[in-house]
């Protein structure tokens, strides 16, 4: 378009169809450790923030409006955060450890120490929620900026880095589409960053323990009868396999059919056939 100017108003912005999906953009692992040791170096209310973003995967704008109680206890030594109601208009709990729990708590000391009245929120807000955010931006890429990381870092790079790290820790799809707050696959999967070493993990995991094979028989036959007898054991054989595979589906799938049985064969009878 540049040797032919007079041609340039033919093709306009909208003209040009975008990508079908947007990248993933976690954070190297590099990057991830040096943030997160800076942040845990810096010890204060913006810090504490960002690594209960980091280590739960929720948006700036959750953080924002999370709770003063929202650590939840789930059971003995279980905790969860509970997100509120988010860009999705979903809320969620998602499971935390220690590390976590220990941030949440220093966030509720410096609530406590805070001169703005208590409003039920685990962060105070000096004007706004949206002026809440700016700040945590800001201090953000102060942090990033620090650290001679690129201050084109964005705070969701977090959210991108958390799910990725979910997945290469084993948690399936549906999970991490759940701990996110998704409402669809196709979304999450645009936060994973898939790499080689992961498919290739993920081919070695099949080969070796591969899920789809049909279990064989724990005791197979060692001598094959010739005649009816022969076909009567194939018949046990096939039954003990077709059993064995019933055990390995999900028990929702058969629990309505009865169980079928194979019938004791007639000896007489079948002598007199």
């Amino acid at each position: 378009m540049e040797q032919l100017p007079e041609l340039a108003h033919l093709i306009r912005p909208g003209d040009i169809p975008r990508l079908p999906q947007r990248l993933p953009r976690p954070l190297t692992a590099q990057q991830d450790q040096l943030l997160q040791q800076e942040l845990i170096r810096r010890n204060d209310l913006g810090s504490n923030a960002f690594l209960l973003i980091r280590h739960t995967g929720m948006r700036i704008g959750e953080c924002a409006d999370l709770g003063y109680d929202c650590l939840r206890s789930t059971g003995p030594d279980q905790w969860a955060i509970h997100v509120p109601l988010g860009k999705l208009k979903t809320e969620r709990m998602v499971p935390v450890d220690s590390f976590v729990c220990e941030h949440v708590h220093r966030l509720r000391f410096f609530r406590f120490l805070d001169p703005l009245p208590a409003d039920g929120k685990l962060l105070a807000r000096p004007l706004t929620k949206e002026a809440l955010v700016r700040q945590l931006r800001d201090y953000f890429h102060q942090a990033c900026h620090s650290i001679g990381l690129s201050t084109r870092i964005v705070p969701h790079q977090l959210r991108h880095t958390y799910a990725t790290e979910m997945l290469r820790s084993g948690v399936g799809l549906a999970a991490v589409m759940k701990l996110l707050g998704h409402t669809s696959a196709d979304m999450t999967m645009r936060y994973i960053d898939v790499a080689l070493s992961d498919l290739q993990r993920e081919h070695q995991l099949a080969r070796s323990q591969p899920r789809h094979l049909i279990p064989q028989p724990k005791t197979p036959l060692a001598v094959r009868r010739s005649g009816i007898d022969g076909v009567i054991d194939s018949l046990r054989t096939t039954q003990h396999v077709l059993e064995m595979f019933r055990r390995e589906l999900p028990k929702r799938c058969f629990s309505h059919l009865p169980r079928p049985a194979l019938q004791p064969v007639n000896q007489d009878h079948r002598r007199s056939g």
